[in-house]
């Protein structure tokens, strides 16, 4: 039996071919821009045949010619339902009703073609092909995507959120409890990952941590690729979430939904123990509740022509918190976040069509603080008032802002067509801070003798500490345009894709500045002498950095999809990236040119009749450097102490009075406010980020309703970008070339590639006077030996899945994956320590801290097993579930080096002043989370049933098992036995599973 597709003879079994056309979870050979999909198939008596395509809810119609192979395609079609009608002569011969063209895919439909008026012209019965209609084995696809329509996100139980979706998807996990609501895919940090709304970027600019969101009900389709991505996409070595929303059609209709998750039914969180039994966090009243409206509206402006859709959710939180028995605070936090989404079609004509998208995402958050008495378990007085605009309690700024998008499709000729799209974002920071009605406030630390833990941290750092600088804001604006021509067995496409990402940002200390007390022999070694008889003194700190900073990212791609025999497709792409990165002055920092990317697939119909095939990927995938790493690495920026001795201490702000400052200003790290010169800043020629990954499957189809498969992938971090700490290198270098460095001029850190030789410009005269180190990676080595290790970050995994089609009132899935991600670096972020400096981290500042770093990954879940699904049990009722289970995270241990020759402290992978290497310590516990929901749909309102009540509920059995805790296990400090210090939060819990909740709903669809 010969394959579906749109070259080569014609297929034997166009109904099979129609009905196998379709994979809920892969794509097509024919797969289009990231925004729409295609039409494509064979007529087996071409001459005088049409093809004419009709959306059922727009009217939008196409009309195509058959070549003379009978080959006919539609490309680039906005998703939706359609009919598609072969006709001769203007009859129509056949058709079918309710052609579902999904995101991204290629639905093949292919026609008898008997003569206009014989006996076997005729209308079929329609075929719903929907993602989750039939079975399906699409021979065509060489790629890894989960696409989830509106539909299946409603009848699964999930929060209503992207990343809830996206963690349906097989190899993809939480990522760190610290870094916000994101995930991590294929063993990449949760940073790696590329987020598109109708064909637009909207990842955070910043960081790449998260995106702009939107009201959930207004997404149409969401498409989760974990893999094998063809050459239109880049700029991820983790995973791409590609979402395309609703659309107005030609009916008015309008919903409003409610959704409330009840603060009294939230099970109490677990209070948090140090391994020693000592209550360090109370937690039990920690509990939150929320209430969500919703609405949509959705019609023709001029039917046929002019359509709108229209979505909004309204959120209102509220929580009740209990800081640690450190900080000891008491919060009141009510929160309020509003999404909204407007989208206009425009059917210009049936060969140009025209989408302007708007979109907004944001949030305000009011924290009232107040101190805890641990003792007594009651409220102290008021502290302050923290007031956030768009910002993500977990990880500080989040993207969120306004989105403004617009697209051209444009279907020039039946084999060429060209798709343009524009966008921009702009999104503003706030933070505001009324501290206990006192303007000044600045942030104490006191380590005098007898101060109570309780009362050693006052003023502003009660409440923030280190806090986003005022004016912070992010804008990107993009565009790119891609050209598809179809010719023979090949369709071939090139594009443009072009954004410029843009941010400024810095920290400052709370209030300005900090005061540090401590005593007189603990201080720093910088020429300052305490006088005689001065029992303490205090340390003036000022940080401060703040800077407009910019990536320009450029690319370039050309793609074939080459339909080799009627068995064999091919998949050739290649991808051109250039990489900008521009500091606070303007200037640029690192230049990165042709970034090549090649990506191949190939797919093999094994029996020829699409329900067996084998398929394979290879490809690279690039990574630009984040704007973050200029804020303070690439920018001027100040960091200083001054030491002062003082009489007493105000009672009211915590300042020093009769403060005398002894000695000078001692800047830190170099950071003098000076600008940097921006060729010192990065190795030169500096390699881009980038990864190759290996795929191998097989997809299977089991009768009528089910169908199998597994996958073989393999990933290998070749090439990382952080920063490097260390002057020995340098000071090594110039003593065998005999380079005089007394005055030269090194910054505190440099970009460079981890594990080979980099050169570096050096201002060897502190004038500007560069001379290149040519650093081999032997130039890296300590004095003591310790040599930076090769970069290492590999993850393998298998994946095995059970799917059975919508049928019989049910459908469901299963995964199950085996994979291992280990190595040196989890790549742009260090979740062992919360750290959120993407490709700044403390990782390879030096070799010593890289020592035993070789491991299992944090990232890493050995076993994974997803299932979720849903049952029609009555016209009236349906039910539906999600079971996630996994292996715990690796557990470390960090601690002391004996040499400790920079200073790093507690940060090494060692414990007792022995190797502790990476994961050694081994794992926290399995978890496992079901959850269900309900919908009850009423006959009694209507027989389109358009009232729905639903209820939820998370975590079923209410396990709250550990998902991160504190790896660091020592103190910077030594016992009297000269041995490190026992630190007493190792092991310390830092995040558990959520606790069990619940969510009730209802929501009215009605016609206007």
């Amino acid at each position: 039996m010969q394959m579906c597709h749109s070259g080569g003879r014609a297929p034997r079994r166009s109904t099979l071919c129609l009905a196998l056309a379709l994979c809920f979870a892969s794509g097509s050979v024919m797969a289009q821009s990231n925004a729409s999909g295609v039409v494509f198939g064979r007529v087996a008596q071409p001459e005088g045949a049409t093809v004419r395509l009709e959306n059922l809810d727009t009217g939008f119609a196409r009309d195509t010619g058959v070549d003379a192979e009978g080959r006919y395609r539609v490309p680039s079609l906005p998703i939706g339902r359609y009919k598609v009608t072969l006709q001769r002569g203007g009859q129509v011969v056949e058709s079918r009703d309710n052609v579902q063209v999904n995101i991204g895919g290629g639905i093949d439909v292919s026609f008898a073609g008997a003569a206009a008026g014989s006996a076997q012209a005729q209308t079929l019965e329609g075929v719903q092909v929907t993602g989750n209609a039939l079975p399906a084995i699409d021979v065509s696809s060489v790629d890894s995507r989960t696409v989830l329509t509106s539909q299946q996100l409603q009848k699964i139980p999930l929060a209503r959120d992207v990343t809830a979706a996206a963690l349906l998807a097989p190899g993809v996990v939480s990522g760190d409890s610290r870094y916000g609501n994101v995930a991590s895919f294929g063993g990449s940090s949760a940073s790696e990952n590329q987020y598109y709304i109708n064909g637009y970027s909207v990842t955070n600019a910043l960081t790449g941590l998260g995106f702009t969101s939107l009201p959930f009900d207004a997404i149409d389709q969401q498409q989760i690729y974990t893999g094998g991505y063809g050459a239109e996409y880049g700029r991820s070595t983790g995973g791409v979430i590609n979402i395309v929303t609703k659309r107005g059609g030609n009916e008015w209709k309008a919903g409003v939904g409610l959704y409330v998750t009840p603060k009294g039914l939230r099970q109490k969180p677990k209070n948090i123990y140090r391994t020693n039994g000592e209550l360090y966090q109370f937690r039990e009243e920690n509990r939150s509740g929320d209430t969500q409206y919703t609405g949509y509206l959705s019609g023709p402006l001029i039917k046929d022509k002019l359509f709108l859709f229209a979505a909004a959710d309204f959120t209102r939180s509220n929580l009740n918190s209990t800081s640690n028995s450190v900080t000891a605070q008491r919060t009141h936090q009510a929160s309020k976040a509003t999404k909204w989404l407007a989208k206009i079609d425009w059917n210009i004509t049936d060969n140009h069509l025209l989408e302007v998208t708007g979109l907004g995402d944001k949030s305000n958050i009011e924290r009232s603080v107040y101190a805890y008495d641990y003792a007594t378990g009651t409220r102290a007085q008021y502290l302050g008032t923290d007031n956030l605009k768009n910002f993500d309690a977990g990880a500080g700024s989040a993207p969120g802002g306004d989105v403004y998008i617009g697209k051209y499709t444009g279907y020039l000729t039946d084999e060429l067509t060209v798709n343009a799209l524009y966008g921009r974002s702009n999104t503003r920071h706030q933070r505001n801070l009324d501290y206990a009605g006192s303007p000044n406030c600045p942030w104490i630390l006191d380590n005098r003798q007898g101060i109570p833990v309780g009362e050693k941290i006052v003023g502003c750092g009660l409440v923030n500490g280190t806090v986003l600088g005022q004016g912070a804001k992010d804008k990107t604006k993009g565009w790119r345009l891609d050209v598809e021509y179809h010719v023979g067995d090949h369709d071939l496409r090139a594009g443009v894709d072009n954004q410029t990402l843009e941010s400024y940002s810095g920290n400052v200390y709370e209030g300005g500045y900090r005061w540090i007390y401590a005593a007189a022999g603990a201080i720093p070694s910088r020429g300052i002498v305490v006088p005689p008889g001065v029992q303490y003194f205090a340390q003036k700190r000022l940080f401060q950095t703040g800077a407009n900073v910019k990536v320009e990212q450029e690319a370039q791609f050309i793609e074939d999809k080459w339909q080799i025999t009627d068995r064999w497709m091919a998949s050739i792409g290649l991808r051109n990236e250039q990489f900008k990165n521009i500091n606070g002055d303007g200037q640029t920092y690192v230049a990165q040119r042709h970034q090549l990317a090649p990506r191949l697939g190939v797919t093999w119909d094994v029996f020829g009749d699409s329900t067996f095939k084998l398929y394979a990927n290879a490809g690279r995938y690039h990574l630009a450097i984040p704007s973050n790493v200029a804020i303070r690495g690439a920018s001027a920026s100040t960091y200083y102490s001054e030491y002062y001795t003082f009489t007493g201490v105000d009672p009211n702000t915590g300042e020093p009075l009769g403060a005398q400052q002894i000695g000078t200003r001692a800047y830190l790290n170099g950071e003098d406010g000076t600008p940097l010169n921006p060729r010192t800043i990065a190795a030169v020629g500096i390699d881009a980020y980038y990864q190759d990954e290996y795929i191998l499957g097989f997809d299977k189809a089991l009768g009528a309703d089910w169908s199998f498969g597994a996958k073989a992938t393999y990933r290998k971090l070749k090439s990382s970008i952080d920063d490097f700490c260390d002057s020995r290198p340098f000071e090594k270098y110039a003593a065998r070339n005999g380079i005089d460095i007394t005055n030269a001029s090194i910054p505190g850190c440099y970009l460079f590639n981890p594990g080979k030789s980099n050169t570096f410009n050096v201002d060897v005269d502190g004038n500007g006077t560069l001379v290149p180190f040519r650093l081999t990676k032997e130039d890296f080595t300590s004095p003591e030996g310790v040599a930076f290790p090769d970069l290492k970050r590999k993850y393998y995994s298998l994946e095995l899945y059970l799917e059975h089609q919508l049928a019989n009132q049910w459908y469901g899935r299963v995964d199950y994956t085996f994979s291992r991600s280990y190595g040196n670096s989890e790549g742009q972020l260090k979740s062992d320590i919360g750290q959120l400096d993407p490709s700044v981290t403390q990782d390879w500042d030096a070799p010593e801290i890289m020592q035993y770093s070789n491991g299992p990954l944090p990232n890493d879940r050995t076993h994974q097993l997803k299932a979720y699904g849903y049952w029609q049990a009555t016209p009236e009722w349906l039910i539906g579930g999600n079971l996630a289970v996994a292996t715990g995270r690796p557990k470390n241990c960090l601690g002391q080096d004996p040499v400790d020759a920079i200073q790093y402290g507690a940060s090494y992978f060692e414990c007792g002043f022995r190797p502790a290497p990476r994961g050694s310590r081994g794992r926290l516990p399995w978890t496992w989370s079901l959850d269900l929901n309900a919908e009850y749909r009423p006959m009694w309102a209507g027989a389109e049933q358009p009232l729905a009540f639903t209820a939820a509920v998370f975590n079923v059995a209410g396990k709250q098992r550990v998902v991160g805790q504190v790896d660091t296990g020592e103190l910077d400090t030594v016992d009297a036995n000269g041995q490190p210090a026992a630190n007493p939060d190792y092991r310390r819990p830092i995040a558990f599973q959520a606790p069990r909740y619940f969510r009730f709903g209802v929501r009215y669809d009605f016609s206007l």
